[in-house]
């Protein structure tokens, strides 16, 4: 089995995740976001060799430290295709937040829906769950699914910005997240974790 290790970083207080298979010493990080170096000497402490870099979506804040990761690790990263022209457009992105441009990294691969991502003895499948941004992914391991921005504890992805779509973000909720069994965890991009039968009964935007 895999274990998912969640960290909050940034300014925004996102959730980086390293998610392991301990036999094998093998992980992949997803969401690599803004102050998230520290995760690789991290990886180094625990014995785990980064094979993946794996974005949920290109937002900036979701993928600040890509090249990083990237560099130091030789993993190749895979996000899909349809979030490519947010991924180029990171000095808009950067501009419009203040910040400065991270440091660019062109995907190595990319996400086609329910694709098996090999991880040790284990695997992740990848989810399509567009809305929050048109190709947002989820990615699901046994018991637990790493949501990005699709859903929250309480709440749901903003769809107001370039590319999100309120209906669609729903659609994929109900199509690809609450056809999960109620004890599967939910693991997001910002704040605590949940889970699918925590959500289905008590979501505001979902009941």
């Amino acid at each position: 089995m895999l274990k998912v290790i969640g960290f909050s970083v940034g300014p925004l207080d996102n959730n980086t995740y390293l998610v392991a298979d301990e036999a094998t010493g093998e992980a992949a990080i997803v969401d690599p976001s803004f102050d998230s170096r520290p995760l690789w000497e991290e990886a180094q402490a625990r014995g785990l060799r980064i094979i993946w870099v794996l974005n949920t979506h290109a937002h900036i804040d979701h993928v600040a430290e890509n090249a990083f990761f990237v560099k130091r690790s030789g993993a190749p990263l895979a996000i899909h295709p349809a979030e490519l022209p947010l991924l180029r457009a990171l000095p808009q992105q950067a501009l419009w937040m203040g910040v400065k441009t991270p440091e660019y990294a062109e995907p190595d691969h990319l996400l086609t829906d329910e694709e098996i991502i090999p991880l040790g003895e284990s695997t992740l499948k990848t989810l399509l769950t567009p809305g929050h941004s048109p190709g947002g992914v989820s990615f699901l391991g046994d018991g637990f699914v790493i949501v990005g921005d699709a859903l929250f504890a309480g709440s749901i992805g903003r769809t107001d910005l370039p590319g999100g779509d309120h209906a669609q973000l729903i659609r994929s909720i109900r199509a690809r997240l609450l056809t999960l069994p109620d004890s599967v965890i939910v693991y997001p991009g910002h704040g605590p974790q949940t889970t699918i039968g925590a959500e289905r009964l008590s979501n505001p935007f979902l009941t």
